[in-house]
C-alpha cells in the first residue's frame, strides 16, 4: 500500500455510496447497460477492497453469533441470502469468502440443481420452504426457487403462461417468509459475456478447476442473450418492498465479495440484535461455580 492509498482505519470509508443505495435494483434499468466491470458507491482499490473485507470480518461474526444466541433463546428472527447468478459469477467465492467468515454452526446452506424425483413430485415451492433457514441462522441459497423464472423459461421447459405465473407466486411466498420473521436479501450476481470467457478458459488452463468445468456450460454460454432477457424480467417483475434485488456487476470479483458483505452486514445490523439476557442469578451461578 503506497503512502497516498488510504491506510487501514478508513477502509470501511471508502463507500461514497451505501451498498443498498447503490446496488439496489431500480426497475426500468437495461441490464445491458451497465458497466460489468465497475464498482458502484465504492472508490477504493482491488487491494484496499480486499483490506476492507477482511476488516468487516469481527463485526459480522459478532453480530451472527448474537443471532445465533436469540435463536436459542426463543427469537423468532433469522436472514435469508439469495444468492443468483450467471454461470462463473462467483456464487460460490461468495459462500467461501463472505459466508467462511462466520461461525457454520449458525449457517444453512442450500443449493438447489436440477430437482430430484421426489421434490419434482411436489410444487417447486416445496424444496425451499423446506430448506429455510430456522430461527437464528443465516440461510444460504445458491441458486434458488428464481431458477423456475431463469433455466426453466429459457430452456423452455414449460410454457410462457405457466413460468410467468410464478412471478407472484414468488412475491407471495417471499412476503410469507418475511412474516415469519426472517429478513430475505437477495443478490444477483451478473457477469460480462468477454469476462465469463475468461474464467471458464481458466478453469480449463489449471488441473486443478477441471472439476468446476462442465462442457454443458457451453450450452449455457450459448443462451447468454436469453438468460440476460431472463434476469432483466425476473428483477422487474419481484423487486419488491420487503424483498428487493441488489444488482452485482460481478467481473471484479473482490467487489461482488465486498459488496454482498456489506449488505449482510447492513442487514444484520438494521436489526438491532442484543445479547439474550440471562435467566438464571448471575451472582449466584457463579458462587456456585466457585464452590463446585
Amino acid at each position: 500500500m503506497s503512502r497516498k492509498e488510504k491506510q487501514p482505519a478508513d477502509l470501511l470509508a471508502l463507500w461514497k455510496t451505501s451498498a443498498e443505495d447503490a446496488l439496489r435494483w431500480k426497475n426500468g434499468t437495461d441490464i445491458r447497460s451497465l458497466n460489468l466491470n465497475s464498482a458502484p458507491g465504492y472508490l477504493g482499490t482491488k487491494e484496499q477492497g480486499e483490506a476492507a473485507l477482511a476488516m468487516y470480518e469481527p463485526e459480522l461474526a459478532e453480530l451472527q453469533e448474537k443471532l445465533f444466541a436469540q435463536g436459542k433463546t426463543g427469537a423468532s428472527r433469522a436472514v435469508l441470502l439469495v444468492v443468483q447468478g450467471l454461470d462463473t459469477a462467483g456464487k460460490g467465492g461468495i459462500v467461501r469468502h463472505v459466508i467462511g467468515m462466520v461461525d457454520p454452526q449458525g449457517i444453512k446452506l442450500s443449493s438447489f440443481g436440477k430437482p430430484s424425483k421426489e421434490e419434482s413430485e411436489h410444487h417447486y415451492l416445496w424444496r425451499i420452504e423446506n430448506a429455510l433457514p430456522k430461527p437464528g441462522y443465516i440461510g444460504v441459497f445458491d441458486r434458488s426457487h428464481y431458477e423456475q423464472v431463469l433455466v426453466v423459461r429459457t430452456d423452455e421447459l414449460e410454457d410462457e403462461k405457466t413460468w410467468r405465473a410464478h412471478y407472484g407466486e414468488i412475491n407471495e411466498f417471499e412476503k410469507n417468509v418475511t412474516a415469519q420473521g426472517i429478513k430475505i436479501v437477495k443478490v444477483a450476481l451478473i457477469v460480462s459475456k468477454d469476462e465469463q470467457k475468461k474464467r471458464l478458459k481458466a478453469r480449463l488452463d489449471h488441473p486443478n478447476k477441471f472439476w468446476k468445468y462442465n462442457p454443458n456450460d457451453l450450452n449455457t454460454r450459448a443462451k447468454f442473450a436469453e438468460y440476460l432477457d431472463a434476469y432483466q424480467e425476473m428483477l422487474d417483475e419481484t423487486n419488491t418492498d420487503y424483498a428487493p434485488w441488489y444488482l452485482i456487476p460481478a467481473d471484479k470479483k473482490w467487489y461482488a465479495r465486498l459488496a454482498v458483505t456489506q449488505l449482510l452486514l447492513d442487514a444484520l445490523r438494521n436489526m438491532d440484535l442484543e445479547w439474550p439476557a440471562a435467566t438464571f442469578d448471575v451472582e449466584e451461578q457463579k458462587k456456585l461455580v466457585d464452590e463446585s
